[in-house]
């Protein structure tokens, strides 16, 4: 199997034509680079394009981040690009695994010093591995049971004779008695998730560690049928106190069965794929940073939707939906994050600094309908190396200011030290 590391918008080519590989540019096969142009038009025609074309030869990858893998076995890990020194692919791996750790709201867990190191395998192993690892601790801790109803046919009476069921039977099987009774086993929706998904995990895992805990949990799991319905499984999903130790396993179920989840918008995990949109990553990263900041008296609000940009025939027009909406005893902020780099030392008037006007023009109309045109809005892009310190402060009048702010992805925090 080939293997092949680059980050967000590096090109990728094949054929003869020979060219050093690196985190921006690498080499694949005919095969790997075809799939690659058929999955992104399929893709595309649902509105996520995966690549751009550059000529015959080159594709342009998108800001998605993950895993692809064609049909030849050729593996494309596509990081994101946050660092500016070097190609230190390990560095911006452990970026992305611990940004997705927050994303899915999960508390780091205290263990022994072997698993406090950083797993260095693709990103799909990782997954894997913090699946198994979270399946492991809850069969340790006990798998929930519960009563459910079954019908069948017994040669004794069990339970509740089902009457039209038993005056039905033909007269050469009178001696059997239709029943329904109910039995207290380990058939319920979360333990059918986690048997699918530990299905797939068997299939797909290529770590021996991986492979040996996958399949020394599927033989704990045996008696328990996999998930027929995903979707009406996950409804069912209980979060009670009794399955209070079930909420760590989840979001990787989730991940692994391709539930719909607000990080993965490119369909199934077909053979070891796994991608999510970087924006989308972004925004749940800052989220989850922003909320553990919190000080008593302040609320954050995500993706508000009351106000709207015009009425027409008496009927509300564009939807404005910014990011966040941070309350602070009767003060509101807006906030809205950006996947972009910016260049602090490109401050012209020709440049602005990487800025765009459309983004603007979107944080004006936040401004007039959420504040009233009296506030304060603010901007948040990745911390880069031309990129560390806010910008000084826009304003669109006397009362309506914007600020522009790196947020550090390495600390979780906003890089402004009176803003939060």
């Amino acid at each position: 199997m080939h293997a092949v590391t680059v980050r967000e918008y590096a090109r990728i080519t094949t054929g003869p034509m020979a060219v050093a590989n690196g985190l921006d540019q690498a080499t694949v096969s005919d095969v790997a680079f075809d799939w690659v142009c058929k999955e992104s038009e399929r893709l595309r025609k649902a509105g996520a394009g995966l690549v751009q074309l550059e000529g015959r030869r080159w594709l342009r990858l998108d800001n998605y981040v993950g895993v692809l893998q064609a049909p030849d076995g050729t593996r494309i890990e596509i990081l994101p690009k946050t660092f500016d020194e070097g190609d230190d692919a390990t560095q911006a791996r452990r970026l992305l695994q611990k940004m997705l750790q927050r994303c899915l709201h999960l508390e780091p867990r205290i263990s022994a010093p072997t698993g406090l190191q950083v797993f260095d395998g693709p990103l799909t192993e990782w997954v894997i591995q913090q699946f198994l690892a979270a399946l492991d601790t809850l069969v340790k801790r006990g798998l929930r049971f519960d009563y459910h109803a079954v019908e069948e046919e017994r040669r004794f009476l069990r339970g509740r004779l089902l009457v039209g069921r038993q005056l039905r039977q033909p007269p050469g099987r009178a001696h059997y008695f239709q029943v329904e009774h109910k039995v207290f086993d380990a058939d319920r929706p979360e333990n059918r998730l986690l048997r699918s998904a530990l299905d797939k995990v068997c299939r797909q895992a290529k770590e021996a560690g991986n492979k040996r805990l996958a399949y020394e949990l599927a033989h704990q799991l045996l008696e328990i049928p996999p998930s027929r319905d995903f979707a009406k499984d996950f409804a069912q999903w209980r979060s009670d106190r009794l399955t209070a130790h079930y909420r760590p396993v989840r979001p990787w179920c989730s991940l692994i069965l391709n539930e719909q989840n607000p990080l993965t918008v490119l369909g199934d995990w077909t053979g070891n794929s796994l991608l999510f949109p970087m924006e989308k990553v972004f925004e749940s990263y800052v989220e989850a940073c922003l909320r553990r900041a919190l000080r008593p008296g302040q609320t954050l609000k995500a993706q508000a939707a009351s106000r709207y940009l015009a009425t027409h025939d008496e009927q509300p027009w564009f939807q404005l939906r910014p990011d966040f909406l941070l309350f602070d005893d009767g003060a509101t902020t807006v906030l809205d994050t950006k996947w972009k780099r910016l260049d602090a030392n490109r401050g012209n008037s020709e440049d602005k600094y990487g800025l765009s006007q459309a983004d603007f023009y979107q944080l004006y109309a936040y401004g007039q309908k959420y504040l009233g045109g009296c506030g304060r809005l603010a901007l948040l892009y990745p911390q880069t190396a031309t990129f560390r310190e806010p910008l000084l402060p826009f304003f669109f009048n006397d009362q309506l200011r914007l600020d522009v702010m790196p947020f550090d992805l390495t600390t979780g925090q906003v890089v402004c030290d009176d803003w939060l």
